[in-house]
């Protein structure tokens, strides 16, 4: 395939059969967008979208979530998972406000200068919010490139595929944004793995993801569950996944009061941060 039939292919299936409804499709706002993409890392779209839309309506702007204490927003953050997800997000729109009153950088490189911004939110950020001609790769990207150019292979690094995605890019199609393009190549890549395609394994970064039941995840998120209907005591918190996995729970919330995502009272109760 070239990479003009590559072009057409990837922005016909998108003009029939984009998600141009996605809430975070109809914004620019680096704050919004931010928001989006944290909520959507490891986590599915549909998942995702009710949550967006109420985390914003309580915390719509910078300086909201900025001033909001923790514990609100681990209270808004609760049925996502990944809860330690809402506490680097506080924190990078908590420094974006200080210094500059929730202007977002404007580049690459000052987005990624800010706490819990990684490379590819930062680029991510400068494609959806700014339109800048950025290259970078996540899931739904790597499926269609190795989908498309690397179908026979039986291992692939990600720099092979980003050499791609940086000649893919529509710099010779002038009505094609950033945004629209990337938008795209994401909603392409949903459909090719609801379709069947799963080729992700042949990426040298690949990791398949624990199982929940029993893991330390699932023990972190029932203890923070548990701490949204107040103050609560260690015997409490240790036995409500059972008694078999009071060991887990200790260890876990020791975590959690480490990580600053739980605080101990005065005595011996534990409280979501105030």
């Amino acid at each position: 395939m070239t990479i003009p039939q590559f072009q057409k292919t990837v922005l016909d299936y998108y003009r029939e059969h984009g998600r141009h409804e996605l809430p975070w499709r109809k914004t620019k706002d680096p704050y919004k967008i931010l928001v989006s993409e944290v909520m959507l890392q490891q986590t599915q779209v549909e998942r995702v979208k009710p949550f967006y839309t109420a985390f914003l309506v309580r915390f719509p702007t910078p300086q909201a979530l900025a001033e909001a204490p923790l514990g609100d927003v681990l209270m808004q953050w609760q049925g996502l998972g990944y809860n330690r997800r809402a506490k680097m997000l506080q924190e990078g729109v908590k420094e974006v406000w200080e210094k500059d009153k929730g202007q977002f950088p404007k580049t690459v490189e000052g987005l990624e200068a800010l706490r819990g911004v990684g490379p590819y939110t930062a680029r991510a950020i400068a494609a959806f919010a700014y339109n800048q001609e950025v290259v970078f790769i996540e899931t739904n990207l790597r499926t269609v490139i190795t989908h498309h150019f690397f179908k026979n292979s039986e291992s692939v690094d990600d720099k092979e595929i980003l050499k791609i995605l940086s000649k893919a890019y529509p710099r010779n199609l002038s009505d094609i944004s950033s945004r629209e393009w990337y938008a795209a190549l994401m909603d392409y890549g949903s459909y090719l793995k609801r379709s069947g395609v799963r080729i992700n394994k042949k990426s040298k970064t690949y990791t398949k993801q624990s199982t929940f039941t029993g893991s330390d995840r699932e023990a972190r998120g029932a203890l923070l569950k548990e701490l949204t209907k107040g103050p609560q005591s260690m015997a409490r918190l240790t036995t409500i996944l059972g008694d078999d996995r009071v060991s887990q729970m200790e260890k876990q919330l020791q975590k959690l009061l480490t990580e600053g995502l739980v605080e101990k009272k005065k005595g011996s109760q534990f409280r979501l941060p105030q």
